[in-house]
């Protein structure tokens, strides 16, 4: 778990380095304080995709479901490092990891640069440091009946469901 007192790089859109905030800064900025996330999707063996449902202390979509694995990266952090930290630490999971794709996404309250990674792995989902709490894997097939009947986070589904498709 990463605590409030990180710290994390503000970025300008081209993904320079304008400053170094805490993770508690960056929040109370919202839209002024773009930063660098990393979302790991993780397909199966059965080509399902493996979501998961965070922890209600999350501070951003508590006990929501995420399409991937993934979350800011720290301060001076490389991009392919934060990807295989988060997998690790969110999933208990270590895989080869293949960039899908860069982007930039925003809503209220947030804006942020992006990469998107796929992983391939079959686990065990072992969740250990506490930011899961739950692990399910949903067919191709039923990922748009899946997400109709589900509290999805929306960064996810709009940033990485179309490199997925």
């Amino acid at each position: 778990m990463r605590g409030a007192e990180e710290l994390v790089d503000l970025v300008d859109e081209d993904d320079r380095v304008l400053e170094v905030v805490t993770r508690s800064e960056m929040r109370a900025r919202g839209e002024q304080a773009r930063h660098r996330s990393c979302y790991v999707a993780v397909l199966n063996a059965a080509d399902e995709l493996v979501v998961h449902r965070r922890a209600d202390w999350k501070d951003v979509h508590p006990g929501w479901w995420d399409l991937c694995f993934g979350g800011v990266l720290g301060a001076g952090e490389a991009w392919d490092d934060a990807a295989a930290r988060e997998l690790l630490e969110e999933a208990g999971v270590t895989a080869s990891l293949e960039l899908l794709g860069i982007n930039r996404w925003q809503a209220p309250g947030v804006r942020l640069n992006a990469r998107i990674y796929l992983a391939r792995a079959d686990g065990p989902f072992t969740c250990p440091d506490g930011e899961v709490v739950e692990v399910a894997a949903v067919p191709r097939h039923g990922w748009d009946h899946w997400l109709a009947t589900h509290d999805v986070c929306p960064d996810s589904v709009d940033l990485v469901l179309p490199l997925l498709r």
